[in-house]
């Protein structure tokens, strides 16, 4: 038994020289090296953007979605979406754990990878049989590879794995939020969420009002989001836009807030084309925290340079140290914010 690579570079077919994110194909061989863990997987999550572009291309024809779903994965090694260029993540059972893993996982534990399945070598055995490609999270067998230089948490036994596993997935926005709002340090910050309905979008108005802003706005795109987050309590105000229309996004989010910008916007939207009327709903000297996977980081810097905007733009990159146990906190200690999670992915039917 080798030891591998702490950041996984000896699992990349292709291209040479490339690490596992940027590779177009990985190697999941069932082997681990003397620091790889291997997982055998239960659920898969796509994240938000993968999955809409997904079901948007093929129509909402879930049996296509599922036929491209298991070609990418078989392809690669990974599942990484050649057009959002993102993947998800995925809940199983520690298999096999190498003598110097330093991931601290023992055999047996059931965990939840917190790193993108974009760079997680993985092979499926089911052909995805149970899924039938209509929801982001996908029922399946076969296994995957943590490096030594990975994330895991174990699942906490309180929670249904399904419902913890959407919060996982997202559990690096709600963190830098509320990092992002505490570093302002005053207690007039005003805080908006483009795509506030959304798991990351419902968690980032919970954080940012664990953070002590003063006023967070929720920006939906329809009526029933609208709904959703009624009396919830994680919102000041509602307002109803279209995200990629910049001008009117700007306009309503400046008029729920007495004529200015946001002094933090939060991109959630899982759609292209939003970064424009973030960057306008942003306050001079704001920040602008991108999550979305759907972002075009080059409309971002060109758009604000051409826009003459002082803001500060951050990319979520998923992860802040304590993030999985903060993500969870904030559910268990909301109800209203555990509900909309409910009524987004279900009751457990495995």
């Amino acid at each position: 038994m080798s030891t591998g690579s702490p950041v996984g570079s000896h699992r990349v077919v292709s291209p040479a020289g490339a690490l596992p994110q940027a590779a177009d194909r990985l190697d999941p061989d069932p082997g681990i090296a003397d620091d790889e863990v291997r997982i055998s997987v239960e659920r898969l999550n796509l994240d938000a953007a993968s999955y809409r572009q997904l079901h948007t291309a093929h129509g909402g024809d879930g049996e296509a979605v599922r036929a491209e779903v298991r070609a990418i994965i078989e392809r690669r090694g990974k599942m990484h979406n050649p057009v959002t260029g993102s993947g998800g993540m995925l809940i199983g059972t520690v298999e096999e754990v190498g003598p110097r893993s330093p991931l601290g996982l023992k055999a047996g534990q059931k965990v939840a990878t917190l790193v993108s399945l974009t760079l997680t070598p993985l092979h499926i055995d089911d052909g995805l049989a149970r899924w039938d490609g209509k929801s982001e999270q996908v029922p399946t067998s076969g296994h995957a590879i943590l490096f030594g230089r990975s994330i895991a948490a174990v699942l906490p036994p309180d929670l249904p794995e399904h419902l913890a596993l959407a919060v996982l997935d997202v559990c690096g926005a709600p963190a830098l939020v509320r990092r992002v709002v505490a570093r302002r340090a005053s207690a007039e910050t005003t805080v908006a969420v483009l795509g506030a309905a959304g798991k990351s979008g419902s968690l980032s108005l919970a954080a940012a009002r664990d953070a002590g802003a003063a006023t967070v706005v929720a920006v939906v795109r329809d009526e029933i989001e609208d709904a959703c987050l009624r009396g919830s309590g994680l919102a000041d105000e509602i307002v109803i836009a279209d995200a990629t229309d910049p001008l009117r996004l700007a306009k309503k989010v400046e008029h729920a807030l007495d004529g200015r910008g946001a002094d933090v916007t939060v991109v959630c939207v899982d759609v292209p084309g939003c970064e424009h009327g973030a960057i306008l709903s942003t306050a001079t000297g704001g920040t602008v925290v991108f999550f979305s996977m759907a972002t075009s980081f080059t409309a971002a810097a060109l758009g604000a340079e051409g826009l003459a905007a002082d803001v500060e733009m951050l990319i979520g990159n998923g992860y802040v140290p304590g993030h999985a146990d903060y993500a969870l906190d904030l559910l268990r200690a909301n109800p209203h914010l555990k509900d909309l999670f409910i009524d987004r992915v279900g009751e457990e039917t495995e």
